[in-house]
């Protein structure tokens, strides 16, 4: 996802970016979606969460 479909999303929970990076504005929208704000934080590609919709990003980065 490009760092301006994620500031989209960010929008629709009333989430004001300014300069937050990528993945700290993901692990906003994780917490106002109820959800682990974990982006970005697997170690070794090791994650549980398997129904996180940021998944195959995370892992990636």
């Amino acid at each position: 996802m490009t760092l301006k479909d994620v500031k989209e999303m960010a929008k629709q929970f009333d989430i004001k970016v300014g300069k937050m990076k990528k993945d700290e504005i993901i692990r906003s929208i994780q917490r106002a979606e109820g959800n682990f704000d974990c982006f970005g934080t697997a170690i070794a590609g090791d994650c549980n969460q398997n129904e996180c919709a940021w998944r195959a990003d995370c892992l990636n980065c």
